[in-house]
């Protein structure tokens, strides 16, 4: 299988998220609630993953795999809410550059440690000096950014 995709499709993702982040904020800005206007932001995402199901419905999870299912596996919608609704609630307040920069160097260094402890069933991978110094230089990148 050819994979030549992943990678765009992860930049395209991750230059939509900013777009998100924006379009989220005016949601917020125009229904005046952040609580309302994250519902209305993730029922539009409901809708959509369930009409995706319902057109193709397979695979389907065996008993097995809900019994290995770590009881915190379902929660990752609402961690993501979080920073959805972070979105919608500062973006205008910092700017999407400024917002982006933090949200990606707080994730960046939270994968790091994810995966330098092996947390929720990842794959080690110890944080080498290359990758601490790649941190190091993306938090000086945001300093940079975040300056006025």
């Amino acid at each position: 299988m050819n994979a030549s995709w992943i990678i765009p499709f992860i930049i395209l993702g991750g230059a939509l998220q900013t777009c998100g982040a924006a379009m989220n904020g005016q949601l917020n800005k125009s229904l005046v609630n952040p609580f309302l206007a994250s519902a209305v932001s993730f029922l539009i995402v409901t809708f959509f993953f369930i009409a995706l199901f319902f057109a193709m419905p397979h695979p389907l999870p065996a008993m097995q795999d809900l019994r290995e299912m770590p009881w915190w596996a379902v929660f990752g919608g609402i961690v993501g809410a979080v920073q959805v609704f972070a979105g919608l609630s500062f973006v205008h307040r910092v700017g999407a550059g400024n917002f982006m920069a933090l949200t990606v160097s707080a994730a960046l260094i939270a994968s790091l440690v994810i995966d330098h402890f092996g947390w929720f069933r990842m794959e080690v991978q110890a944080v080498s000096l290359t990758r601490a110094a790649g941190a190091l230089l993306l938090v000086g990148g945001v300093v940079l950014i975040t300056r006025k």
